[in-house]
């Protein structure tokens, strides 16, 4: 007799965008989402009505929307505090602009190997991948076959597509996540499966 293999969905959006613009957010600054940030994110949630958990980062970026959606949608939300941004250490707080015009080499160096050049007290890459990685397991065990909407942040998201493909932690870089876009992984107990990834068609 076949035995149904149960499918996990791990649907990932990234929050939008918080207030004071783009800087580099780890776990260490933790601003609240911008009227921008709000709109980015009720829109592109309406594109999927069939989520039946509700998973979120304890940043208030990402917290505070996934009790508004909980309310909206009366889905239940439950918070994990591994799925918090990677720490960026002494970049916390900074523009990219401000890295480029006052830590131009330590920009660059980065970019060209982000697991050997951290920013002075960031979280090295492997730690973060393991926390991400645990996580990701601990979703699997406790919502297998459920339909989840995770609310996590840009590096989180990365992880992630690392653990769905097997990806080098030096190659995730190279992966652009919009505030407020969608990433869909699927999880059947024998694979894991990238379904899209970055969908933000407004």
């Amino acid at each position: 007799m076949n035995m149904k293999i149960e499918t996990t969905r791990l649907d990932f959006m990234r929050h939008g965008q918080p207030e004071g613009g783009q800087l580099y957010r780890g776990h260490g600054v933790d601003d609240p989402l911008s009227e921008k940030g709000w709109w980015q994110m009720k829109n592109n949630s309406q594109l999927v009505n069939d989520w039946e958990v509700i998973i979120t980062s304890p940043m208030q970026r990402c917290l505070s929307f996934a009790q508004y959606l909980s309310k909206e949608r009366n889905i239940d939300y439950h918070i994990i505090d591994d799925l918090k941004e990677v720490g960026f250490g002494d970049w916390e707080g900074k523009s990219r602009q401000w890295l480029k015009e006052n830590r131009l080499q330590e920009y660059q160096d980065f970019y060209l190997n982000p697991v050997l050049n951290r920013p002075k007290g960031a979280e090295p890459l492997q730690q973060f991948k393991d926390r991400i990685s645990h996580s990701i397991e601990l979703i699997l065990k406790q919502y297998t076959g459920k339909k989840c909407l995770i609310i996590a942040h840009a590096g989180v998201i990365r992880a992630s597509l690392g653990w769905c493909i097997n990806a080098p932690i030096i190659n995730w870089y190279q992966a652009q996540v919009d505030p407020g876009s969608i990433s869909r992984f699927s999880y059947n107990k024998k694979q894991a499966k990238l379904e899209f990834f970055n969908y933000y068609p407004l």
